[in-house]
């Protein structure tokens, strides 16, 4: 339905804006309910300083080196609360020192202003010595408890106001001058650090989460003995034209020795199955209710660094045309496209009423320990190289459901797969526990803007650590 609104001549003026998006109704609706707590302050009155990113001609990307502890914080690093740690890139030590002036402190937040707009992310201390790039904007103060602020950005008024503020049309951004014209919300001490407490305790439980993951793929590599492994990419090869014949290829990169040289020395080391036959791929497609509700899964809610779940619900007439792989819960679901950044989950017991995912994964059934063990050895080196093999395509490389059934699986003895199962358990419950927290953080804020501070303060108090 076609949402209209009038606006005063005046308004316009008031504003410099003509943009309908910038009076819709409910935009409007949310930004005065935070000017009429009264407990608010533009952006800009507060005691600290927006910073521009470098232009984009003062680093190339091509200069990236894997050498150095120097990060560059791209734009599409830039997430909700915190910072992605899944796909780091660094520079060179002589450009982060030619660059200093736009080097990262703890605290300071990141706003994305390019691209995916709105993202808001704080600098913890665990981000290593670091430059933001110019998709970025960066807000540095101490007058104010920046892991509240940052509850209250990423919270629904936070996201609107920040949202609503969005100019252009092709090419869209968000520019400092209209940023610190946003109403920033400010409760009481109390509940700010009471908000501010519950983002510090779910980064913790995001830090343990990853602890567990990273000491699950040690435990399956160092098994393997592959602990130190690092595929080695001659410059130079050669193959018989029968290989080529017998797999209907003539890519040079699917040649490679460092595929075949994985392989055998899997192979002479372990018993080995196949994905395929080691879980049942799900083959049943369904075409959704035009009229029903859905929770839809595609590649991009996947989050990369340990593969967590996300999805957004949509009206069955509203799903694309690949939105056809029923989910029961418990799964294990692997990306076709792209398949190298491993976007590979375990979908979480939980979500099984309604569910659907992209036919763009590869979706399994199997128990636990071995959907574990899987889930790890789909997403570490072993699952990337194999995976990259058969890719089609270069800008946009893709797999078959084929080619992931026959992922090569060195069969370990079931009591280490049972030491792996439980960090990926644990891992992901620190990671749900997390979501908790940032939820109660946001609640929390949303509560004190449309009702009552004590109001907030009741229901923060009310979860210690969680629900």
């Amino acid at each position: 339905m076609a949402v209209t609104s009038v606006v005063n001549l005046s308004e316009i003026k008031k504003y410099h804006r003509v943009d309908a998006e910038y009076f819709n109704p409910e935009n409007i609706l949310m930004e005065n309910k935070v000017l009429e707590t009264k407990a608010f302050t533009l952006w800009k009155l507060l005691k600290g300083k927006f910073i521009s990113g470098p232009f984009g001609s003062e680093f190339r990307v091509d200069n990236y080196v894997k050498d150095t502890n120097f990060r560059y914080v791209r734009g599409k690093d830039v997430k909700e609360f915190f910072l992605l740690d899944d796909d780091n890139v660094y520079i060179p030590r002589k450009d982060f020192e030619r660059l200093n002036k736009y080097s990262l402190q703890e605290g300071d937040i990141l706003i994305s202003v390019v691209g995916t707009l709105g993202n808001t992310a704080i600098v913890d201390k665990n981000v290593p010595q670091a430059i933001f790039s110019c998709k970025s904007t960066l807000y540095r103060t101490k007058s104010i408890n920046t892991f509240y602020l940052i509850a209250y950005l990423n919270c629904k008024f936070g996201r609107t106001l920040l949202q609503r503020r969005v100019r252009g049309a092709v090419q869209t951004g968000l520019n400092i001058d209209d940023l610190k014209l946003l109403p920033v919300f400010l409760p009481n001490i109390k509940l700010q650090n009471k908000v501010s407490d519950k983002v510090k305790k779910a980064k913790n439980c995001y830090d343990i989460s990853k602890t567990h993951y990273i000491q699950a793929e040690n435990l399956l590599l160092q098994e393997l003995g592959l602990k130190d492994f690092k595929p080695k990419y001659n410059l130079s090869y050669s193959t018989n034209l029968s290989n080529a014949f017998s797999v209907h290829r003539v890519d040079a990169e699917y040649f490679h020795p460092v595929y075949d040289d994985l392989i055998e020395k899997l192979k002479s080391k372990f018993k080995i199955g196949k994905l395929g036959k080691m879980a049942e791929r799900q083959k049943i497609k369904i075409k959704p209710n035009s009229e029903g509700n859905y929770k839809y899964i595609e590649i991009s809610d996947i989050l990369i660094d340990i593969g967590e779940v996300d999805y957004t619900e949509r009206p069955g007439n509203e799903l694309p045309p690949n939105a056809r792989m029923p989910i029961n819960g418990g799964e294990l679901i692997i990306s076709k496209v792209r398949p190298t950044r491993g976007a590979v989950s375990i979908v979480p017991e939980e979500l099984n009423e309604n569910v659907i995912c992209s036919s763009a994964f590869s979706v399994f059934t199997c128990s636990s320990p071995l959907k574990e063990y899987l889930y790890i050895l789909t997403r570490s080196i072993i699952g990337k190289l194999q995976m990259e093999r058969p890719t089609t395509g270069t800008s946009y490389p893709t797999i078959n459901d084929k080619d992931v059934e026959s992922i090569i699986i060195p069969i370990l003895p079931e009591s280490t797969q049972q030491k792996i199962a439980p960090l990926i358990q644990q891992s992901h419950e620190a990671r749900k526990k997390a979501k908790e927290l940032l939820d109660i953080a946001k609640s929390a804020v949303e509560i004190a803007i449309e009702k009552d501070e004590n109001e907030a303060l009741k229901y923060i108090s009310k979860y210690k650590n969680g629900h």
